[in-house]
């Protein structure tokens, strides 16, 4: 059953501005997601999407967790999938979900993404 979606659009080339700040990308990503965006300001801006729309499925938005809680990674074929920690995952067994479903489509200028939490 489908306990909650969500979904999240964001600029790339604003992203790229905040990706430069300190210590900007060891407070929302984990030391996987920067290896594997590898300076890319497109993987980041995809990760960063993806923690939005998680956060949206939950109903809170990013309150009570830490965005670096919800890892984004990539399975061998590249699809993208979560993994929680701390009060993120919390949340989630409180809410009975038991599965996320991720999704990232991107253009030039955008990323777009969705969450469903089964």
């Amino acid at each position: 059953m489908i306990k909650g979606i969500g979904n999240d659009i964001l600029e790339i080339k604003r992203f790229d501005e905040l990706k430069h700040k300190e210590h900007f990308l060891s407070r929302c990503f984990t030391e996987a997601e920067i290896a594997h965006a590898k300076g890319r300001t497109n993987v980041f801006a995809a990760d960063f999407s993806v923690k939005e729309s998680v956060s949206k499925m939950f109903g809170t938005g990013v309150r009570g967790f830490e965005l670096k809680e919800i890892e984004v990674l990539r399975d061998s074929l590249g699809k993208p999938y979560v993994k929680l920690y701390g009060a993120a995952k919390k949340l989630s067994e409180s809410l009975d979900i038991t599965a996320i479903h991720v999704s990232i489509s991107d253009s030039k200028e955008y990323v777009s993404t969705v969450a469903v939490g089964e």
